[in-house]
């Protein structure tokens, strides 16, 4: 049974029983990307996933739940962007389901939210399952490239340019040849996001520090996952990644990109149970 809820500034869904295991989307998509994956899941697992702040679009039926939507002013503050606002809000959502600890995976950006949970509350994280993600912070070439991209989101908006744009760098090439019903969903899903909560989202990884030393303390258990066709954050970094960490699995994924959770859901979820032991 799939439950959808809402707090102030978090909209979710779950589904399943057991362990809980939160889901934190990449950018610039939201909790619709983990639809696969949680489907592979719910059956092991209680699966939590959250929209992150100013990101995703609400179903008419969860529409008539609350008027809060995702492109609301409320889900868009504060005016300083920081991931460990998102790690606060993914905090709090943990002690509105009286969750004391959870498993906790993020994808990208996701990862960037879960690394700066381990920072801010490392005693709530059962485990950390990093994806296509990385400690560093941004370049200063990084770092300018997405405050030109917010500026623009909020001028222009992001009707054709921002998937346009993005899906060429967050999808592998054999989903780009081989899946265009995945290639579909991601630009659908990039087109729904508000030009807003994109503007925050990316002036927030912007402002993001560097997590090495957070990983370097974290004591829970860690698995890492890269697709082979990441080039954004390839195996190799993913390798990195898995380095800083005193407990950590490395799992590479066949054939997907940086979304790997939406480009090979099955591949990722039986990566997950395994190493979580379900």
């Amino acid at each position: 049974m799939i439950r959808y809820g809402i707090m102030e500034i978090v909209h979710y869904v779950e589904s399943g029983i057991g362990t809980p295991v939160v889901l934190l989307h990449a950018f610039p998509v939201d909790a619709r990307m983990w639809q696969g994956v949680r489907t592979e899941l719910e059956d092991h697992v209680r699966v939590i996933a959250p929209d992150q702040r100013g990101m995703g679009q609400r179903s008419s039926r969860e529409a008539a739940t609350s008027e809060l939507t995702s492109d609301d002013p409320q889900r868009t503050v504060p005016e300083e962007p920081g991931m460990e606002t998102v790690a606060e809000d993914v905090l709090a959502l943990l002690d509105q389901l009286r969750l004391r600890r959870a498993y906790v995976a993020g994808c990208s950006m996701g990862g960037y939210v879960a690394m700066a949970m381990a920072r801010k509350a490392p005693e709530r994280l059962e485990g950390m399952i990093l994806a296509d993600t990385k400690a560093e912070a941004d370049s200063a070439e990084q770092r300018d490239n997405r405050l030109r991209i917010a500026d623009r989101a909020e001028r222009e908006g992001i009707t054709g340019w921002l998937a346009e744009n993005t899906l060429p760098g967050i999808l592998g090439d054999t989903t780009r040849q081989r899946r265009g019903n995945v290639v579909e969903q991601a630009r659908e899903l990039v087109e729904q996001q508000p030009p807003a909560g994109v503007a925050w989202a990316q002036r927030a990884m912007a402002n993001r520090p560097d997590s090495s030393e957070t990983l370097r303390a974290y004591r829970g258990p860690a698995l890492v996952l890269a697709g082979t066709e990441d080039t954004l954050c390839p195996p190799r970094s993913a390798r990195d990644t898995a380095a800083l960490l005193p407990r950590s699995e490395v799992v590479t994924l066949p054939e997907a990109g940086h979304l790997s959770p939406l480009e090979t859901p099955e591949a990722f979820a039986h990566a997950v149970r395994e190493w979580l032991g379900e």
